[in-house]
């Protein structure tokens, strides 16, 4: 499909630079067809569900890893995007043209790196130097990978290292935020348990790649970057468990949606999975196993909104967001949230 069927155009001051507080007050538009919208709140979601669902959370960490260092006079930024193994990291580099396979880069705090590989996309392998795992190194010189459309407007401070982890972050590996859950608090959780609502984990390690755009006029010819995930036996067993009693399930996040996608088979059994994804969906996909999706607005032609176009049709999500715009909903990252229910399963 030509990409540019994906886009659409947003007033720049719709774009989120910080979350609202308290997190679930944040807006959600309901949505389960073109003339099917509905304008709530983020705390209202119990409400909107049924007893039986199952909400799909992404427990994956954002860990510190924006690095800005020295090659001699050339300074040289890296944003870590996927991890190879414990010491080897693959990385997007800025000011790439002054970085050359087996210089040293100095990121300062007694953290140094060498370029080991440069890859067909314009990536590089970091290997990190000492004994320290390289945990403790980002923790000491990295900074939150904030998306650029945040970072260009603003500095990354203190705060954002509360708000853009979410309430189920507990394996470090992200460079970026599963969005969806920042809405989340411990008292819409409580109201979400008492609504009959089930809950289920998994974790995807969100890259880079997420922030990317696609640069090609085709979908058939992007390349998607892939991210590694996993669902134990544990959860593919409930999982399977609620689809067969007739529950819905409902991925908070792309992240989680495109995880169980790549875990179920073509009969909508969830399976457990460990190991590297890059499924990119687009119209025309059949969803596998998942009912419907809870998100935040995307930008224009990136392959979320793709994604999100699968779900539910082209011409109903490019409705949602003109409504969006025209309510003033709040964009991106920080911003509000949707739930999208598509009509065979609202």
């Amino acid at each position: 499909m030509r990409v540019d069927l994906f886009d659409f155009e947003l007033p720049p001051e719709r774009i989120a630079l910080r979350p609202v507080s308290p997190r679930d007050s944040a807006r959600m538009l309901c949505v389960g067809g073109e003339s099917n919208m509905v304008d709530a709140s983020v705390s209202e979601l119990p409400q909107k569900l049924r007893k039986g669902d199952c909400l799909i959370f992404n427990d994956t960490r954002v860990i510190p890893a924006q690095l800005t260092g020295r090659r001699g006079d050339a300074t040289i930024g890296a944003t870590l995007h996927k991890r190879i193994d414990l010491r080897r990291w693959q990385a997007f580099i800025r000011n790439a043209k002054r970085l050359h396979i087996d210089d040293r880069i100095d990121f300062g705090q007694g953290v140094l790196a060498k370029a080991e590989e440069r890859h067909d996309d314009g990536s590089f392998t970091l290997f990190f130097e000492g004994d320290e795992p390289v945990e403790v190194l980002l923790h000491r010189a990295g900074t939150m990978p904030l998306p650029p459309y945040i970072a260009g407007k603003r500095p990354t401070d203190a705060r954002d290292a509360e708000d853009y982890q979410t309430m189920f972050a507990q394996k470090d590996g992200a460079v970026a935020a599963p969005t969806a859950s920042l809405h989340f608090t411990p008292e819409l959780m409580q109201a979400v348990h008492d609504a009959g609502i089930e809950t289920a984990t998994l974790t995807l390690h969100v890259g880079a790649g997420t922030f990317l755009p696609v640069k090609v006029d085709d979908t058939a010819s992007h390349r998607m970057h892939s991210e590694w995930g996993r669902i134990d036996a544990e959860t593919a067993y409930r999982l399977n468990s609620i689809r067969e009693n007739g529950g819905r399930l409902i991925a908070v996040g792309t992240t989680s949606l495109r995880l169980v996608e790549s875990a179920a088979d073509q009969n909508g059994l969830v399976h457990p999975f460990e190991g590297d994804t890059d499924i990119f969906i687009t119209p025309g996909y059949r969803f596998k196993a998942i009912n419907g999706l809870m998100t935040n607005f995307h930008l224009p032609k990136s392959t979320l909104f793709m994604l999100v176009s699968a779900l539910m049709g082209r011409e109903t999500m490019q409705a949602a967001y003109a409504h969006a715009i025209a309510e003033e909903y709040r964009f991106y990252s920080y911003g509000d949230s949707s739930l999208l229910l598509p009509q065979q399963n609202a």
